[in-house]
């Protein structure tokens, strides 16, 4: 029997995870009664569930999760600019899912295979997340290779948000992981989903002084604070409530 102690998870990494879940599941969960079609809104409520669950545990293993999602002020925060970004239309929703879903697929998917605190965890999430991705990459796919309209408007959502890439492959103090291979990983799958749907990848800056990212210091674009102050309302406005 080993009785070797568990490693206990970097609180940054699994702070950095878990913020990464929790914003990206609240974005999809404003999509409730205002998806294009009913399977959409039974299929991004899925996903978004999927990402809270992930976030729980996350949380969980740096504090009260609770207390973490609902009585932070906004500097606080590490997730990713990209996760934060307003839903916009349908298109954009699903041009961020493609980029941070494919991401967020091979990052687990190195944090299965190793052995570190977080390998456990990537291990079960893998399979959704990878549902994830494909069904991100299904509906881009429909709206690059569909209607003038459709293909335009799944164009000018990946070249808005191309910009917020880059920070996702910084490192992240605690996680062991070839970040050089995940780029590159991650640039291949999208690069080959945009080449199926007529899209090209997007030329904007990733890197350099013109990106954009800094969500992982708890600096935020503006559309970040209002999202917080709703998803923080009812848990502030009755403190210590029992349901």
């Amino acid at each position: 029997m080993n009785d070797a102690p568990v490693t206990a998870p970097p609180r940054a990494a699994a702070l950095a995870l878990g913020d990464d879940a929790l914003v990206l599941s609240h974005r999809l969960g404003e999509w409730a009664g205002h998806a294009p079609v009913l399977e959409e809104e039974v299929a991004l409520a899925n996903i978004a569930l999927d990402l809270l669950g992930q976030a729980r545990i996350l949380l969980s293993l740096v504090g009260d999760e609770d207390e973490l999602a609902y009585l932070r002020e906004e500097r606080a925060f590490r997730n990713l600019q990209l996760v934060e970004q307003p839903n916009g239309d349908f298109a954009q929703t699903i041009a961020r899912q493609l980029y941070f879903s494919t991401y967020q697929l091979f990052l687990y998917r190195q944090l299965a295979a190793g052995d570190s605190a977080f390998t456990g965890l990537a291990a079960k999430a893998v399979k959704e997340v990878a549902y994830h991705q494909d069904h991100a990459a299904h509906w881009t796919l429909r709206l690059g290779d569909g209607t003038a309209e459709s293909h335009e408007r799944m164009a000018r959502a990946c070249g808005a948000l191309w910009r917020y890439t880059g920070e996702m492959f910084e490192p992240v103090e605690g996680l062991e992981v070839d970040w050089r291979a995940l780029e590159d990983s991650w640039r291949e799958s999208v690069a080959g989903v945009l080449e199926r749907a007529t899209l090209t990848l997007p030329d904007g800056p990733r890197s350099g002084a013109w990106r954009a990212g800094a969500g992982r210091q708890g600096l935020h674009t503006e559309p970040f604070g209002p999202m917080l102050a709703e998803m923080q309302h009812l848990h502030r406005s009755h403190p210590g409530a029992s349901w």
